[in-house]
């Protein structure tokens, strides 16, 4: 299978798939991917992706075609990626764990020529999603020998010969879709390019020190850049990804015994119960860079907000493929969010994308080779947001003195006080330091004479105490007054969409609205 794309400078071009395709040459005897008792090198990851690619191709998938993914962690999400790469096609892995109307939507609006599905755990979600929608595709499940109509995964990979494609293709092109926060109610699929992977994986593994000799526990949600970030930088530095279909304590901690595992995606709650379950030792766990998770682990267990954004990060979002800035490039500095990765352009902009003076908030645009393509079937909302040759983030966030960064919050959550803006962060932050608060919220209520009031929603310290007077004299005391909470509510906790805190929740619970180009709700 051969072919030409005209326009592709072909000496200068790099795709996910000449990645591979160097891995196959260089590195003969190091794995790529371990699933399990699955455990294959970069030979037999190269020989595995040529046949689906193959495959995909004899089913109908061309360049510009995508193949959608609905299972939890596997190889072959990887695979897929890879093989879809060699096709010029591109891959989206949703998220599983949405509602059989979300998953519908998604099979809807992106339109797969292919789907992968999963049955244990989220096969009633699935074919309940498939029901909903109207789709052509060819439905394939991977955890089964056979799903009946169409096959089974495997079965495809059989199907297909085992010689690379050998197709041309633009590394500027789309290869990964991921789907990422609503607007006007919907989600929207990034699109990003080759170039914009293999881009970001080369800076986020130089700033995380990845080798080839690293092996990564893909423990993270495959949907979310947050895995995908340190996924793709052990890829391309030919590195070992280690896969574990759902994130269990016991699960865990067996894989990075079993595999040695040098770095793997631990949040809070997972690394709470990698220590409950390995109190008496009986895994060695040795080799994972504890240095770093645990920086990342103090920050997230400390009630103060600011000392999250020093967390290894800065401030970044899927549309360019993680990390717009890097907290390392600004250690100990004025803004907690770092400096510019080395391959893009920040500026800080007002509404008629003016440049903010320095210490100022404004909107947060950029461009470089990580920021996406545009979203996939939103011309609207693509002219919108890369007007003037930036991307708009719909971010807020100041320029500090020292050329530093500070994310102050989305700019649809922005609160407006008559003519006064308030950033929900800067009064968060101001609350955490309170001694009886664990953790706070801010949202806005609409009110008919100033547009919005500030409302608290708060989780006190277990056996503290305190007065909404206390709270909003502790705020009156540090920040301009106008920012002070009006109101302050208790709560036992506070809502969140996976990790982070659930706003929508709070403002439909607590009467919030009214955000100046955000959702509104009438007063």
């Amino acid at each position: 299978m051969t072919s030409q794309v005209t326009g592709v400078d072909v000496l200068h071009a790099l795709t996910l798939g000449d990645v591979l395709r160097e891995h196959r040459r260089s590195r003969p005897d190091r794995l790529g991917l371990v699933d399990g008792d699955v455990r294959l090198t970069y030979p037999a990851v190269d020989g595995r992706v040529n046949q689906v690619a193959h495959a995909l191709a004899d089913a109908g998938v061309g360049s510009g075609a995508r193949v959608l993914w609905l299972g939890q962690n596997s190889f072959r999400v990887i695979e897929l990626l890879l093989a879809c790469s060699k096709l010029g096609a591109m891959f989206c892995p949703a998220n599983w764990r949405q509602t059989a109307d979300e998953l519908a939507f998604v099979i809807e609006d992106l339109d797969p020529s292919v789907v992968v599905w999963q049955e244990e755990e989220v096969g009633d979600s699935v074919r309940a999603g498939r029901g909903r929608a109207s789709s052509a595709a060819l439905w394939l499940q991977h955890d089964a020998e056979s799903s009946g109509a169409g096959g089974g995964y495997e079965d495809l990979v059989a199907s297909g010969a085992t010689n690379d494609p050998d197709l041309v293709v633009d590394p500027s092109a789309g290869a990964l879709i991921i789907y990422t926060a609503a607007f006007a109610g919907r989600p929207n699929g990034a699109v990003l390019s080759h170039t914009a992977c293999i881009a970001q994986g080369l800076v986020y593994g130089h700033f995380t020190g990845t080798s080839t000799h690293d092996v990564y526990l893909n423990s993270g949600p495959l949907f979310h850049l947050g895995t995908l970030m340190h996924t793709l930088a052990t890829f391309v530095f030919g590195g070992t990804n280690v896969f574990v279909r759902r994130v269990e304590g016991e699960e865990v901690c067996r894989a990075i015994a079993a595999e040695g595992c040098t770095g793997a995606f631990l949040v809070g709650p997972i690394f709470e119960s990698v220590l409950e379950v390995n109190q008496s030792g009986a895994y060695d766990l040795s080799t994972l860079r504890t240095a770093s998770v645990g920086a990342a682990w103090d920050a997230m267990t400390s009630r103060d907000p600011s000392a999250w954004a020093a967390a290894p990060g800065g401030y970044g979002q899927t549309e360019a493929v993680g990390m717009v800035t890097y907290s390392c490039l600004g250690v100990g500095e004025a803004g907690p969010h770092g400096r510019t990765s080395p391959l893009l352009q920040v500026r800080v902009v007002d509404e008629d994308d003016r440049d903010v003076p320095t210490g100022e908030v404004g909107e947060l645009v950029t461009r470089g080779p990580t920021v996406m393509n545009g979203y996939w079937n939103r011309p609207e909302e693509n002219a919108s947001r890369s007007r003037n040759g930036w991307h708009h983030t719909n971010d807020l966030g100041r320029r500090e003195a020292d050329g530093t960064i500070t994310f102050v919050g989305p700019k649809g959550r922005m609160i407006k006080s008559a003519a006064e803006n308030i950033y929900p962060v800067e009064v968060e932050r101001c609350l955490a330091t309170h001694d009886a608060v664990a953790e706070v919220a801010i949202i806005g209520v609409p009110d008919a004479k100033w547009v919005q009031s500030v409302k608290a929603i708060v989780v006190l310290t277990d056996g503290a105490s305190a007065t909404p007077d206390d709270l909003v004299d502790h705020c009156r005391e540090r920040i301009a007054s106008y920012k002070k909470p009006r109101t302050v509510e208790f709560v036992d906790a506070l809502p969140r969409d996976g990790f982070a805190v659930d706003y929508d929740a709070l403002d439909a619970q607590f009467g919030g609205g009214n955000y100046p180009g955000g959702r509104t709700r009438s007063a």
